[in-house]
């Protein structure tokens, strides 16, 4: 078991629990150690997150700038707080949600289920549509798609967290080239956008829901719970890793900031400026592609559609890896409860941490790769990859469409308001639970959520449901 006391010098080289035991760690934090913040950067921004800010710089301006960095902070503050949850008592995510109640399972279960399901469909057109706009008479956009989930797969399931880390970075460098050289290119006023930081509601209808949208859409859903496990991959286990987390996490939504400030950029001045509206959803990207190309030639276009790949085929495997993570976690925190009660051991204490440890979690396994061979692990592989495939060639079914809206929109509220709850508790070693500042940004994204989530239910037309 991993040590949980989570005593620790974050100065020195080495951390050490009440056991006394060495927690190795780096001497100082160091750019060299970041990773796991890269991926989760890149897996969150998918091409929806880019076209929502596009949409909102043509629309606005740069009048909601101020809204996409606060989105930024909001999801620095629930990474943080999942990577804080993992080093500083040596048990994962899902072992922290168990010890909440049985409710916490049940909703993780139904949501990976339907959730996987849609957004298999969904990463793989997304990936398709650039590589079917590169190369229009080599096949349909069902085939490509097919293609992308297929490579996807196999390149998950024979790869181990290092490689995959090093093919999303470079991919992270195309998508970071690719939309720096957009915004410089159309060449932003860069006193209007100043003018955006300040915190200004357009005079418009519903402006309040959008821009509580813009700033909740920012970059990540599951993908902030994951980034939890990619750390513990990384090799990080303990304390001794916090600031080494803390500078990662910054870097992830720093870049994640540029990526998304730069499409800002371009909406407002390719867009807005000409009075053009594209669609939602990501065939914009290929509108956009289509304007890119009037406006400064093929080359341009061409470069786009490359960036736009990048950015759909990182957040597929990103989900493809860091999902499948979570899930072989699950899997493997419910055969250990059973196995618990089966020998009638591993009872909850009223703070809800198991007494004799057995039933626990812990990192240390996630680092291990255990869980990357796990059966658990490529079953949810192919379940992202497989069954959605029919819903490439058949149309989403309606109602299943409405359950993953809904318990899409539910998640992040959950996540935000569990790791309050976990890192408030006697469930982390005092030292590393939540102060001011903690509390202060995981309640407001947690109220946050909950507003975008009570919207997005809605707005469902579940007459046509029934």
């Amino acid at each position: 078991m991993a040590d949980t006391s989570g005593n620790a010098d974050t100065t020195g080289s080495t951390a050490t629990g009440d056991t006394g035991k060495a927690l190795p760690g780096p001497r100082k934090s160091s750019w060299k150690y970041i990773g796991p913040g890269i991926v989760v950067a890149a897996t969150g921004v998918g091409a929806g997150d880019l076209v929502a800010t596009l949409i909102a710089g043509s629309n606005f301006g740069y009048t909601l700038l101020w809204a996409a960095v606060i989105g930024c902070l909001v999801k620095i503050s629930l990474a943080e707080a999942a990577g804080r949850w993992h080093l500083s008592t040596g048990r994962t995510l899902f072992d922290g949600w168990a010890s909440l109640g049985r409710w916490t399972s049940w909703f993780f279960v139904v949501y990976v289920v339907i959730w996987g399901f849609v957004y298999g469909a969904a990463a793989m057109s997304s990936s398709g549509l650039p590589l079917q706009a590169l190369f229009p008479d080599v096949m349909d956009l069902e085939w490509w798609a097919v293609l992308t989930g297929l490579v996807g797969l196999v390149f998950v399931w024979f790869n181990k967290y290092e490689v995959f880390e090093k093919v999303v970075t470079v991919l992270v460098g195309v998508m970071f080239v690719v939309t720096v050289y957009l915004a410089i290119r159309v060449t932003p006023n860069l006193g209007d956008a100043f003018a955006g930081l300040l915190p200004v509601l357009p005079d418009e209808k519903d402006s309040i829901l959008n821009t509580l949208g813009l700033i909740g859409g920012v970059g990540g859903t599951i993908t902030l719970a994951a980034y939890g496990y990619w750390v513990n991959a990384k090799g990080w286990t303990n304390t001794g890793w916090m600031k080494v987390m803390r500078l990662d996490n910054r870097v992830a939504y720093i870049t994640t900031g540029i990526f998304v400030i730069s499409m800002l950029f371009v909406g407002a001045e390719l867009l807005h400026s000409s009075n053009v509206a594209i669609a939602s959803g990501d065939k914009g990207l290929i509108q956009l592609g289509d304007i890119l190309e009037d406006e400064y030639g093929t080359a341009t276009a061409k470069f786009f559609l490359i960036g736009f790949f990048a950015t759909s085929f990182t957040s597929l495997i990103g989900v493809w890896h860091g999902v499948s993570l979570m899930f072989a976690d699950f899997v493997e925190r419910y055969r250990k409860d059973r196995a618990d009660r089966a020998t009638g051991e591993g009872e909850t204490t009223p703070a809800g941490k198991a007494t004799s440890g057995e039933g626990e979690t812990s990192g240390e396994e996630v680092a291990s790769g255990a869980r990357e061979r796990s059966w658990p692990f490529r079953a949810y592989l192919l379940w992202l990859t497989f069954p959605p495939i029919v819903l490439l060639f058949q149309g989403e079914p309606f109602r299943l469409i409405i359950l993953y809206g809904v318990l899409g929109a539910a998640f992040l509220p959950f996540l935000a308001l569990t790791l309050v709850w976990l890192l408030n508790s006697s469930r982390t070693p005092a030292e590393w639970r939540n102060g001011i500042l903690s509390n202060s940004m995981l309640t407001i994204a947690g109220l946050l959520f909950i507003v975008l989530c009570v919207k997005q239910i809605w707005d469902q037309p579940w007459s046509e449901f029934f």
